[in-house]
């Protein structure tokens, strides 16, 4: 893959005292993110944890160069990120597919937009959508295709860009129990064949037991690291087990009195309305 990033220069990503302030200078200024210091290793799996409204989206945002931080630095291997790149793909929770696109079309939709020659773009997708097990749907529409397998041909969408970098906001929040642990058996399995550092934001720490090799717990707003918890837990895990028992414990404890300041927040302001 050609790319313009130094990869011996360090991590896939780096914050250095990272802020952020939405409509910075008026009056509905507000502080989303205070004094971040991140590491994203190459390869690694990274969930950021915390209550709604503390940043967490935020920060994946400023990572893909959708927006600019307000203080601080942030770098991509070494280069300071200042745009959207290929390199840095970006996951929302709702897919984004367009209906009137065949799956495969959807998923090279990029490299359209790159300028790559049909026959190219069909390789391509035919070879992501191998990946994540739908070999068989490129020719169908999204309207066809069930919950968990729209966000399949999200994930294959972005894997067919290449990035170093996989940006994850909430992808399985909408899908019930089940769907939701085989997206997480599936992400596991394309994360490790693609070799991309993956930032994955949730609520829930059920999943960041399953997921994370690190786990950024995030305070309330403004959003900052309250603590960074190492999962050194082998794949697949058993979430009955004692660690990861254990685990969601001390999430939960870590959580908790943050969970309890944005509610307060959230009421305080709703009374102000």
């Amino acid at each position: 893959m050609a790319s313009n990033t130094n990869e011996t220069a360090g991590p896939a990503v780096s914050c250095r005292g990272v802020g952020k302030i939405w409509a910075a200078g008026t009056s509905r200024a507000h502080e989303a993110l205070q004094d971040i210091d991140l590491e994203i290793e190459p390869g690694e799996f990274v969930v950021l944890l915390g209550p709604s409204g503390c940043g967490k989206s935020t920060l994946l945002y400023l990572i893909a160069g959708l927006e600019q931080q307000t203080s601080g630095l942030l770098t991509y291997f070494g280069d300071a990120v200042t745009a959207p790149s290929p390199d840095r793909s970006l996951i929302f929770q709702e897919t984004s597919l367009f209906p009137w696109l065949s799956v495969w079309e959807n998923v090279s939709f990029g490299l359209q937009i790159r300028g790559d020659s049909e026959p190219d773009r069909r390789a391509a997708a035919k070879e992501v959508l191998q990946r994540v097990g739908l070999a068989e749907a490129g020719s169908k529409r999204p309207d066809e295709l069930s919950g968990g397998m729209r966000q399949r041909v999200a994930v294959a969408r972005a894997l067919a860009m290449r990035p170093r970098v996989l940006l994850m906001d909430e992808p399985f929040a909408a899908l019930d129990v089940q769907t939701r642990q085989k997206m997480q058996d599936f992400l596991i399995d394309v994360w490790r064949d693609s070799g991309a550092s993956v930032v994955f934001v949730t609520h829930h720490i059920d999943e960041a037991v399953a997921l994370a090799d690190r786990v950024c717990v995030f305070t309330a707003r403004p959003g900052r690291i309250k603590e960074t918890v190492k999962v050194d837990l082998p794949r697949p895990r058993d979430p009955f087990s004692p660690e990861c028992e254990e685990l969601r414990k001390q999430l939960t404890q870590l959580l908790k009195d943050e969970v309890d300041r944005a509610f307060e927040e959230q009421e305080n302001m709703a009374e102000a309305v």
